[in-house]
This record gives C-alpha cells, sequence and structure tokens, in this order.
C-alpha cells in the first residue's frame, strides 16, 4: 500500500516536472522541470528495486547532465529578466511545505526500499544490486573500464583545447589579440 502512495505521488511529481519544462517561457525554469522529473524517475526506478539504476539516475542526468544544460544556458545568457514580486499568494510557505512534505516521503520510501548486502542477504542471489554490479565492474571488466574512462578525459581535454585556443592553436589566437589592440 505505501508503495502504491508513493508511486501516484512521484509519478505526479514527474508528470509536473515535465509539464514544467515544456510550458515554461524561462529557459532556466524550463531546466528545473527537468531536474525536478529526473529525480521523480529515480524514486520510481528505487521503487522497481533498480538501485544502480537510481543511483546512476540522480548522479549523471540529474548531476552532470542538468548542470552542461544549465551551463550552456548560462553561457548564451537569458535575455529575459524575471519579476521579483511573488505572482502566487504565499508563494514561500507554500514551496517551504511541499519541501519538507517531499523530504518526508524520500526518507519514508528510502527506509525500507535499500537493499545491501548484508548478512541478511547472503543466501539470497544478489543480481542488480550496486554490490553486484560494482563486483563485476572492478573484477571483470576493470581493464575496459578504465580504458574508457581514458579515452573520455582525452576527449574533454581535446575539446576544452579546441574551444580555448581555436583550431589555429594558440599562436593564431594570440595574433588575433594583437591584431585587436592595434585595431
Amino acid at each position: 500500500m505505501a508503495e502504491t502512495i508513493v508511486f501516484i505521488i512521484f509519478a505526479a511529481v514527474a508528470l509536473a516536472g515535465a509539464f514544467a519544462m515544456l510550458s515554461a517561457r524561462n529557459t532556466v525554469f524550463s531546466a528545473m522541470g527537468l531536474l525536478t522529473a529526473m529525480f521523480a524517475i529515480a524514486v520510481l526506478y528505487v521503487l522497481l528495486d533498480a538501485h544502480f539504476i537510481a543511483a546512476v539516475q540522480v548522479i549523471i542526468y540529474a548531476g552532470a547532465v542538468m548542470t552542461l544544460f544549465l551551463f550552456v544556458i548560462m553561457l548564451i545568457g537569458v535575455d529575459r529578466s524575471v519579476a521579483e514580486q511573488e505572482q502566487i499568494p504565499f508563494q514561500r510557505v507554500i514551496t517551504i511545505v511541499l519541501a519538507v512534505g517531499f523530504f518526508a516521503v524520500i526518507v519514508f520510501a528510502g527506509r525500507a526500499a535499500w537493499i545491501t548486502g548484508s548478512s541478511l542477504f547472503a543466501d539470497a542471489e544478489m543480481n542488480g544490486t550496486i554490490e553486484a554490479v560494482a563486483d563485476e565492474l572492478f573484477g571483470t571488466w576493470m581493464i575496459p573500464f578504465l580504458t574508457t574512462v581514458f579515452l573520455l578525459t582525452i576527449a574533454a581535454v581535446g575539446t576544452i583545447a579546441l574551444a580555448h585556443f581555436g583550431p589555429g592553436g594558440l599562436h593564431a589566437a594570440g595574433e588575433d589579440e594583437e591584431e585587436e589592440i592595434v585595431a
């Protein structure tokens, strides 16, 4: 019964976040709607006993991808200013009450849902848990994993170097700066 209630609440939160993402006129608010939907989907993964996927959802999508989205939004620039006054009466009070309720539901859902590799589950098969995935990732697949990390690091450094110095390298960027100073 509790899982059904948590599912209904977080399914509604995911739909509200998706609707906010699509209907917001400000791109920052749209990104915050997407972030809300991603967190709600992570809770739904926990309800499905997919704890590793839930952790990956929070770390990769809600963390790294949303940071990238917000970085691009801020890099491009937001042209419109946001109204500082409250549009809804008692907006801050309502937000605080909803945030406390949201946190209480997360704590309630997380108390019994997480499975760890304790001795209670020594006889049970541990497929799909974080411990089983970590054993495979850092045991059997260690060399391919580290190779992928190394290649992604090289790609990130190369991308930053191309964005910073341009295709002509550091020397070409320096010449452009001298021409601007002279002109």
